[in-house]
């Protein structure tokens, strides 16, 4: 005698359609990070010399590039992990994320084509402590890095920073070297040592963006 499968599937199509409602509440769910607290005296000593984690993935559209990693940051495991940091804020009214993020939600730029490294991963006090062997040597591995995960866009993140690791000034804004097919763009960073007005840092992000987003749709024309 062979079983009605009539009730089977009418429970096995309930399932599915609960597992989906529970997917959608669960994108519609605001993200809650674990907030790390401040690091102690004793705990940013101990970063010296610590490496960062990068987010990157192959693909991605824009790469930001800093210096090297601050011992705030290498403490936090976080890129421009400090409290108040203008990074976020100048990413997200630029343009580049659809909301501010905060240093705990790093990985989320992933899902919005952005990544973050570092020329030296190895953290210090100021930048000014990195030799110019490290710097160069932090350069070979940055194109490297780029010729692997392949970004549109790599932004290089101060002059001082540009000139140390490839031997040449720079303006801000897109610079007429490349690395393999990515652009090179020179912004200035947006840590709290900069002098430049907010106002100012999201202008230039923008542009940044805007050139992104034009690379986006050129992109989908040759897919057409």
């Amino acid at each position: 005698m062979e079983r009605s499968s009539t009730g089977s599937s009418s429970r096995s199509g309930s399932q599915e359609h609960a597992r989906a409602q529970f997917k959608e509440r669960s994108q519609k769910m605001p993200i809650r990070p674990h907030k790390n607290p401040k690091p102690t005296k004793e705990e940013l000593d101990a970063a010296k010399g610590k490496p960062l984690r990068d987010v990157v993935k192959p693909g991605i559209k824009i790469l930001f590039v800093g210096i090297n990693p601050s011992l705030y940051s290498a403490a936090v495991g976080q890129h421009f992990g400090r409290p108040g940091n203008r990074f976020w804020r100048v990413l997200h009214e630029a343009g580049c994320t659809r909301s501010q993020l905060r240093p705990e939600q790093q990985r989320l730029l992933l899902q919005q084509g952005i990544g973050i490294t570092n020329v030296v991963n190895y953290a210090t006090a100021k930048e000014e402590e990195l030799t110019d062997e490290q710097i160069r040597d932090g350069a070979r591995k940055l194109i490297d890095k780029v010729k692997r995960t392949k970004p549109r866009i790599v932004a290089i993140l101060g002059k001082g920073v540009y000139a140390r690791a490839f031997g040449t000034k720079a303006e801000w804004g897109r610079q007429a070297e490349a690395i393999d097919n990515a652009e090179i763009w020179v912004l200035p960073n947006p840590s709290g040592r900069s002098t430049l007005p907010v106002s100012r840092l999201i202008a230039m992000y923008a542009e940044l963006q805007d050139t992104s987003r034009a690379q986006s749709g050129q992109r989908k024309q040759k897919v057409k």
